[in-house]
């Protein structure tokens, strides 16, 4: 199994993501937190999703419009997740330089 490693980047923007969720129905941030989970889980089995640019990858979340902004170091087995995004939120983000 690989370990995940969350960057303060993507903390923050889950930590946004559940208080949006929270202003809009309570206990939907509850179920983001969840799901979230879930794909954490799912990247410490397998997380060898498809590379959408300079070696990132993402996954998408299955309930909510979320891609999970990730690499992988093999040889430490460490999944680094860099970004949380909402893609409706954010429909220019580029990535990372």
């Amino acid at each position: 199994m690989y370990n995940i490693l969350i960057e303060d980047r993507a903390i923050i923007e889950i930590e946004n993501a559940i208080e949006y969720y929270e202003t809009k129905l309570v206990g939907l941030g509850y179920n983001f937190k969840i799901e979230l989970s879930k794909s954490f889980d799912a990247l410490s089995i397998n997380p060898y999703y498809q590379i959408r640019y300079k070696n990132v990858r993402c996954k998408p979340l299955k309930k909510f419009p979320f891609l999970i902004h990730y690499t992988v170091n093999k040889a430490n087995e460490i999944v680094e997740i860099y970004a949380v995004v909402c893609t409706h939120q954010n429909p220019e983000f580029e990535g990372f330089k």
